[in-house]
């Protein structure tokens, strides 16, 4: 029997799990799932990821480099001189204002965490990055309570339907900072 070489097939394997997932949730994944919406034999997404948590911890991987690359490639690494509230506000509202399904999807993967423990190193890793960045620009400390404070009002706008206010999230951002 000749195996067809395929280099791209784990990729295209991870984006379909991100499509069934963004479609039908964590529940609705399957090895079988995943195999049909990426067109490839059953035995090849078993042959990649051994258990259902190793493909979502890498759809959690590949998911959360959205507002993170956001973030790194602004100007808060690089420029000492920017106003880090109005960077932050207007990052979250170009990320939001994205494809919502794609914004869902993140925080579906990211609170999958709560049930299946296998994702939260992953779900950590986004916050540390983002955090490691933003410790650049103020303390550890208050880092970490800016992404919280991300994190909380991405959730409110995600699960209120309530509009994304950036002037708000600046003037709550940047009351941390001070």
């Amino acid at each position: 029997m000749t195996r067809r070489y395929d280099p791209e097939r784990r990729g295209r394997i991870i984006d379909a799990a991100i499509r069934v997932v963004g479609r039908a949730g964590i529940a609705g994944l399957s090895h079988r799932s995943v195999a049909a919406e990426a067109d490839v034999p059953l035995g090849s997404t078993t042959y990649h990821f051994a258990s259902l948590d190793e493909l979502l911890v890498a759809a959690l991987r590949q998911a959360n480099e959205g507002f993170a690359a956001a973030v790194r490639e602004s100007e808060l690494p690089t420029d000492p001189n920017c106003d880090v509230a109005a960077v932050l506000a207007a990052l979250t509202g170009r990320w939001l204002a994205g494809e919502r399904t794609g914004v869902e999807l993140e925080y579906e993967l990211y609170l999958g965490a709560l049930r299946r423990p296998a994702l939260r190193p992953v779900a950590a890793e986004w916050a540390d990055g983002v955090a490691d960045i933003l410790a650049r620009r103020t303390d550890p400390v208050t880092a970490r309570a800016l992404v919280a404070l991300l994190d909380g009002i991405c959730l409110q706008v995600l699960l209120t339907g309530v509009p994304y206010d950036e002037g708000y999230a600046r003037e709550m951002l940047a009351r941390l900072i001070r």
